[in-house]
């Protein structure tokens, strides 16, 4: 049974980097375009350029559309890692000190689950694996044809 688990592990890995990424980038589209009920319900947007939650939204955009395709994982879930963590002990912290008593679950899981795609890569299904397959199958002009002197 082990055995049939970890072969399927590249798979369970893009599918978690998927739903990560699509629930990521959601946040940002809520907080950019009042998408999902907006902010506060009512579909109001993080004002343009205020800081941290504009920027933020973006960066939840932006790095959860990368994440979900599966291209630049790394670098877009380190990006997206630490601003779930200054959310979480900027904005969250500030209120009490568990996730549970300052409504920064959300904040805490992302970064945690960002945290781990930085090292786990994309998995399969994923933008970064396709273009990383087709890279070492082309071979460098000068390998293909033999040199004639």
């Amino acid at each position: 049974m082990t055995g049939r688990l970890d072969s399927a592990q590249p798979y369970a890995l893009g599918l978690f980097r998927i739903v990560v990424g699509l629930l990521f980038a959601c946040h940002g589209a809520m907080a950019l375009f009042g998408a999902f009920g907006g902010v506060d319900g009512s579909g109001a947007t993080a004002e343009t350029g205020a800081w941290p939650n504009w920027y933020a939204a973006v960066i939840e955009l932006v790095g959860g559309s990368l994440v979900l395709l599966g291209l630049g994982t790394r670098a877009a879930a380190f990006l997206s890692s630490g601003a779930m963590a200054y959310a979480y002990f900027k904005v969250h912290q500030a209120e009490a000190l568990w996730p549970i008593e300052n409504n920064g679950e959300g904040a805490a899981l992302y970064c945690w689950a960002m945290f781990l795609l930085i090292f786990t890569g994309s998995g399969a299904l994923g933008l970064d694996r396709l273009l990383t397959r087709r890279s070492s199958t082309r071979k460098p002009a000068a390998e293909q044809a033999p040199a004639t002197v």
